[in-house]
C-alpha cells in the first residue's frame, strides 16, 4: 500500500508533516490550497478513516498510524479556538 506524507502550514505559521497509509488524501487536498480549519479537520477525518479502512481490508486491522494522525490533527485544532477564521494550507505531498 503506497503511503504518503503531507506538509501543512497551521494558522500560526508553524508547519507539520502528517502521515497517511494511502494516497486517498490526494482526493481531498491539493498543494497550495488553503482550507478553513473546520473543513481541513473534516477532510482529514474522511481521508484518514478511508485510509485506515483500506489497511483493515488488506491486513485485517485498522491503521493505528492513520488514526493516531487524525487524533493529533483534532487535538491541534483546539489550539486555534481563539483565532478568527483559522486556515490551514497544504504545502506539499511527500511521496
Amino acid at each position: 500500500m503506497p503511503e504518503i506524507r503531507f506538509q501543512i502550514e497551521l494558522p500560526d505559521g508553524s508547519q507539520e508533516t502528517c502521515y497517511s497509509p494511502s494516497l486517498v488524501v490526494k482526493e481531498y487536498f491539493a498543494p497550495g490550497n488553503e482550507y478553513a480549519l473546520t473543513d481541513f479537520i473534516e477532510r482529514s477525518r474522511t481521508a484518514l478513516n478511508i485510509a485506515s479502512d483500506r489497511v483493515q481490508a488488506k491486513y485485517g486491522s485498522p491503521c493505528g498510524l492513520a488514526l493516531g494522525q487524525l487524533a493529533q490533527i483534532e487535538a491541534m485544532a483546539g489550539k486555534y479556538n481563539h483565532v478568527a477564521e483559522p486556515k490551514v494550507r497544504l504545502l506539499k505531498f511527500i511521496e
